[in-house]
Parts: C-alpha cells; sequence; structure tokens
C-alpha cells in the first residue's frame, strides 16, 4: 500500500467514526455529522461538568470513549494533559509536565495548544521560551516519545497545534522575527526564532521531513489537507500547499497578506479562506484557488474574522469576527448572504452541527445561530466562566471548555 493511499484511508477513517481529532474536528472543517445535538438546553440537561486541574485556552479533542484537553497552573505554569472518560467527565488519568513561568499576551495561556489524537493515543506540545517540547502517549498515558524543537521565540506567545494524518505527525513551528513586529512594541524578543514545519513518524518520533520556512511573524493556525497537500498560511510565504509524503512545495501564492495570520486554513474544494489583522482585528479576509496556477478570487474588508477560523457547509462561507460580526456568504463568489451582529467577543471559531452554528463567547456564553439563509439567532446560553477555546462534537455529544471546566451536553 503506498503512503498516500495508507494516508487518505485513515483520514476516512477517522471521519466515519465520528471523532473530533485535532483541532476543529475532522480535517479542521468544524463540521460535524451529529444530528441529535441541541439548540438551546439548561443546567439541568449537562451529561456531566468536569472541573480540570488548572486553567488554559485549548480546545478538547475526542477519539473513541476518550476525551483528551490540557490546562495549566498559573502561578507556575506546570502544564497537565487530561484524558476523561466520554460518558461521564471522570478523569481517567493525567500527566504533569512542569515547567517555569514567562511573559506572553494577557489573553493566552501555558496551556493554549490543542492536542491531536487517534487510535494509538494523543499528540501534545508544550512551548516555553526554553523549548518547544512535543510528547508521545498512548492511550493509557504511557510516553511513547518525545522530541525538543529548540526554544520559542514568539512575542505573543504560542497557539500552533500539532495534527495527525495517518502514520505521520504534522506541526508548524512558525516563530516571530522581532524586525517584523510593529515599531511601537516594547520588550522584543532578542533574535528571531527558527521557523519550520516538520512531519514525524507517529510510532516512533523520527524526523520523516522538514521544510525550513523564513521567520517574520508567526501564525497560529492549524495546516488542513486538500487531497495529498498540506495547506498553510502565513505573512511570510502567503499560501502554500506542500506535499505530504515528502515535504516538497507544490505551489505557493506569496504576497497575499500584510499583517500576522491567526486562525487557521479553511477550505471548500481548491478555495482557501483565511484572513490576517493586526491588534486584535481582523484587516481583511481573503479567498485563494489553489493549485500550480494560484490566484486570488476576492477579498472580503472589515469586519473580518482574525482570530476565529472561518467555515465553510454547503457553498457557505461562514465568517464569524472577533467583535461578533456573523457573515453568511457565497463561497464561490463571495456575494453576501446575510451580516448580522451578536452581543459579544470571540477568540472561539464556529463549529457546524444539524445545520446549526455553535460558537463561544470569550464571557463563556454560547452562541447558537442558524446555519441558513437568513440570519437566526436560537439561543445564547451563559457557561459562566471565561472562555477562549472551541467547540468540539463527537458521538453525538458537544463538547464545551471554559478556563478550568468541560461540559458535555445532547448525546445518550
Amino acid at each position: 500500500m503506498t503512503i498516500l493511499l495508507f494516508l487518505l484511508l485513515a483520514i476516512s477513517a477517522v471521519a466515519a467514526n465520528d471523532n473530533w481529532p485535532r483541532f476543529r474536528g475532522p480535517n479542521g472543517t468544524g463540521i460535524s455529522t451529529a444530528t441529535n445535538i441541541p439548540a438551546t438546553w439548561t443546567t439541568n440537561d449537562y451529561r456531566w461538568v468536569a472541573t480540570l486541574p488548572g486553567g488554559g485556552h485549548s480546545s478538547p479533542v475526542i477519539v473513541g470513549n476518550r476525551v483528551f484537553v490540557t490546562c495549566a497552573d498559573d502561578a507556575t505554569a506546570k502544564r497537565v494533559l487530561v484524558c476523561l472518560d466520554a460518558a461521564t467527565g471522570k478523569i481517567a488519568w493525567h500527566r504533569e509536565y512542569d515547567s517555569s513561568t514567562f511573559r506572553q499576551n494577557k489573553d493566552c495561556s501555558y496551556a493554549t495548544c490543542t492536542p491531536a489524537a487517534d487510535e494509538r493515543g494523543v499528540v501534545v506540545v508544550w512551548p516555553s521560551p526554553e523549548q518547544v517540547l512535543m510528547v508521545a502517549l498512548d492511550n493509557d498515558g504511557k510516553e511513547t516519545w518525545r522530541r525538543d524543537f529548540g526554544p520559542l521565540v514568539s512575542y505573543h506567545g504560542f497557539g500552533t497545534s500539532p495534527i495527525i494524518v495517518g502514520n505521520l505527525v504534522i506541526f508548524n513551528n512558525d516563530q516571530d522575527d522581532p524586525n517584523a513586529l510593529p515599531a511601537s512594541v516594547k520588550n522584543k524578543p532578542a533574535v528571531a526564532g527558527k521557523s519550520f514545519l516538520i512531519a514525524l513518524d507517529r510510532a516512533t518520533g523520527n524526523t520523516r521531513w522538514q521544510l525550513d520556512r523564513r521567520t517574520k511573524l508567526g501564525t497560529y493556525g492549524a495546516p488542513c489537507l486538500r487531497g495529498n497537500e498540506l495547506i498553510l498560511c502565513s505573512l511570510a510565504y502567503g499560501v502554500t500547499g506542500v506535499d505530504l509524503a515528502t515535504g516538497k512545495v507544490n505551489w505557493e501564492l506569496p504576497g497575499v497578506f500584510d499583517q500576522r495570520c491567526v486562525s487557521s486554513p479553511a477550505l471548500h474544494g481548491d478555495m482557501i479562506f483565511q484572513g490576517c489583522g493586526i491588534g486584535g482585528a481582523g484587516t481583511y479576509f481573503t479567498a485563494v484557488k489553489a493549485g500550480a496556477q494560484p490566484k486570488q478570487i476576492y477579498q472580503l474588508e472589515k469586519p473580518v474574522p482574525y482570530v476565529p477560523t472561518a467555515l465553510v457547509k454547503d457553498g457557505r462561507l461562514f465568517a464569524w469576527s472577533d467583535a461578533g460580526s456573523v457573515a453568511c456568504l457565497d463561497a464561490a463568489t463571495g456575494k453576501l448572504i446575510w451580516r448580522d451582529r451578536v452581543q459579544g467577543a470571540f477568540y472561539s471559531s464556529p463549529i457546524w452541527a444539524g445545520g446549526r452554528l455553535y460558537n463561544i463567547g470569550k464571557n463563556g456564553d454560547v452562541f447558537v445561530l442558524g446555519a441558513g439563509d437568513k440570519f437566526e439567532l436560537l439561543a445564547r446560553i451563559p457557561l459562566g466562566e471565561k472562555s477562549f477555546a472551541s467547540p468540539a462534537a463527537a458521538n453525538g455529544t458537544l463538547y464545551l471548555r471554559t478556563y478550568t471546566k468541560l461540559f458535555a451536553v445532547g448525546g445518550k
């Protein structure tokens, strides 16, 4: 069996099992096959609510009956990987990793990178100025390998999440160059970081290939797959298609962005959607046609997403901005179908389930919108604590993470 066929079969298996194995679910689409997640609920409807042994902003991932999520101690920066039973919310095991505090954006945390999981276990990244550490563990919490990718140079902290594709672990270690930061920024790093895209053997952690990248302003998005190539976006390179098996660049469209890319790319056929911005707001949002002759199809101006990742379903592009402006557009043309506003601010990215959009505001309120051809606010449900994490959905259950808690609603 060729490497490519093995990888594609593995992707199909993940989707068929209704797992949520990485940030934004299967291939980062944010789309769930669940049909029994409710449109609204009360505190009495939660299947369970789990208190985590620390705080953080990473999103939960789910494979089979296991939920993986990270958290940390704000005072010591000790990181914790937690495995919970998906049916009960009880902690099956947790593993602690000592660290030390360091300067980062006030809205970052010591547990911001979302893990990646498969039937063999989980892979997690722990960044710090001293090292970017990746650890793989099996389903019982036993460490199987670890890699040290060297120091982190990032003014705001780090949020890039790994993904697992078949027998590969993919990680986009994109860092900052202090010379690319605005002149007004104080306490800049002394030197530029080392940026690269790397593929590791899932079983051993050994390097299968590495693509060194120019350092400018680091992106925090996780790649997605278009067939047999990885799609990633950055200020330094624009939009890039990389061969999954070899790490060679298939094509590139530079000069697309003039600010930092924070969200992950969204994909619809050969169309790639990505925004950029500065100072906590999106500057513009771009649609690019991928391939041997890539080209920009259209560009959307403010209000557009900066941190939240866009979502495409049934030919509709849903762009949920940081300030609560939500737009539904024709994905192929960018033509506006509707735009309205919800009362909140957002770092979380929306997901789609059962014809509805689910997203969490920074204050912990869950917003449920209709995903049709008109704006419909179906529910606003408070979780009672701040939340910068994105929802996850697997096996008919919606998982909602606040700073120190994890909620499960729906399912059996």
